[in-house]
């Protein structure tokens, strides 16, 4: 059985508006993340005068820095595009160390190493133009440093950051040890007009389309004045960031790809804003729905229970 992990959250100011922090016991770390428009009271704190990294983010796209004194590049961050700043982001989160050892040359390895997990999981496009490499560091510290980033990758999702969060793989095989949880099975769905079919399957608490799933390859013409446009949107960034790619008559996926529901895989994969996942999803060679099949895990839980 997986080990469990206790994060410790606090807020600030008594509300879930406000700054967050957040760390976890036997880690250095500690994080503090603030809503633009609390900015004035996050550079107030001692964490902004330390050495770290620090992630701004707003609805599409992010930026992931490092400073010898996080207060000062904020500062500067916070200022408009014509004067040298950055107009896009809503929301910042700091990462620093609980003792203050994290140096400039800890710094500039972590920014380098979020900066290509972040590209790697490819959530959501970054607006830092170049990717360092991470700077060299005697091996003790390099240690130190990749247990530093496995720590911030499971803390960063609690205060809702989940731009370093990399979509798990469907495991093959455990050795010595039960999986952390029961794997979904594999759902398909077939494509509107019975022409290619996608799968997918909840991993990590996530649901994933596979890679190789077949989509729409134009958008349904009866949807393009859709009010909306979110799914559609989307689904172009997915075309522009090479994961859906064009294959004859389709679009096919080139690598598993997250999706925050059921029904908006669904939609993308039909080329249309709106489409109910949890009926047109079903277990692969069943009739069993999405909706049913979670159903039936609520069930069996149930029976489980009596039994013991």
């Amino acid at each position: 059985m997986a080990s469990g992990k206790t994060v410790k959250l606090f807020l600030v100011e008594g509300t879930v508006g406000g700054l967050r922090t957040a760390e976890v016991g036997n880690w250095t770390g500690h994080m503090i993340a603030a809503r633009r428009s609390d900015l004035a009271d996050l550079l107030r704190r001692d964490e902004s005068k330390r050495t770290g990294v620090y992630i701004l983010w707003g609805d599409d796209q992010a930026y992931i820095g490092e400073a010898d004194v996080i207060r000062e590049r904020l500062k500067r961050h916070s200022l408009p595009e014509k004067d040298g700043g950055k107009d896009f982001w809503t929301d910042v989160v700091i990462i620093t160390s609980k003792d203050a050892n994290l140096t400039k040359a800890h710094a500039r390895y972590l920014e380098s190493r979020f900066i290509a997990i972040a590209r790697r999981a490819g959530r959501m496009p970054l607006t830092n133009g170049t990717n360092p490499d991470p700077i060299a560091l005697p091996e003790s510290d390099v240690s130190d440093m990749e247990s530093f980033i496995a720590e911030a990758q499971i803390v960063l999702p609690v205060l809702g950051v989940n731009l370093l969060r990399e979509p798990k793989e469907p495991s093959e095989s455990y050795v010595g040890a039960a999986p952390p949880q029961p794997e979904s099975p594999v759902f398909e769905m077939s494509i509107p007009g019975g022409r290619g079919a996608a799968k997918a399957r909840e991993i990590d608490g996530e649901f994933t389309v596979l890679a190789g799933s077949q989509a729409r390859k134009q958008w349904a013409s009866r949807e393009l004045k859709h009010p909306t446009h979110v799914r559609q949107e989307f689904r172009e960034s997915l075309i522009a960031k090479g994961v859906l790619v064009g294959d004859g008559d389709h679009l096919v996926f080139s690598r598993n790809q997250v999706f925050s529901s059921p029904s908006a895989a669904a939609a993308v994969i039909a080329g249309t804003e709106t489409r109910n996942g949890r009926l047109e999803w079903r277990v692969e060679g069943t009739t069993v729905t999405y909706g049913d099949w979670q159903v039936q895990q609520i069930s069996a839980e149930e029976a489980s229970e009596v039994v013991e």
